[in-house]
């Protein structure tokens, strides 16, 4: 089972619909193309950043005379955005406005979906703080007199 980051739109009266499930984990176009996958994503910054870093690797490379091995600098980006990529979608959300309600575990994203729907039908509006547990002071033990040896004083022994 994957789990899937839901994230809700700024505004919370705004339809389920537009919620965003981003699935935790590598993900496999980013490793193999990552700028067209950031593209995909709607992350236009870091598409161009990760094309123009790939670009200035590969050239510095070749102008090294590393061959094979200047190209394969570019896979260090390729890497990157297959193992930040969901987190980096994360973050383009959160800067958008957009809030994290949590995570749910499935299989697929229309199962993702449909437990986050159940789960957010069954829960309040606006949750009742917990009750606060306050001691109450009179069941306290009074303060035992008498010499006290070693780390603890036990009552009734000397």
């Amino acid at each position: 089972m994957a789990a899937y980051i839901v994230m809700e739109p700024p505004g919370r009266s705004e339809k389920v619909d537009t919620t965003a499930f981003v699935r935790d984990g590598f993900a496999w176009l980013g490793l193999l193309v990552p700028p067209l996958w950031l593209a995909w994503h709607r992350l236009w910054i870091e598409a161009v950043l990760a094309f123009v870093v790939m670009g200035v690797l590969s050239m510095l490379g070749e102008g090294l005379g590393l061959g094979v091995a200047g190209s394969l600098l570019s896979l260090l980006v390729s890497l990157y955005v297959g193992l930040e990529g969901q987190g980096l979608r994360v973050a383009a959300l959160r800067r958008r406005g957009w809030h994290e309600w949590g995570v749910v575990e499935a299989g697929r994203i229309g199962e993702a979906d449909m437990r986050y729907a159940l789960e957010a039908e069954g829960l309040p509006a606006e949750a009742a703080p917990p009750p606060r547990i306050v001691p109450d002071a009179a069941l306290a033990r009074p303060a035992q007199p008498g010499m006290a040896l070693g780390l603890t004083h036990i009552p009734g022994r000397r």
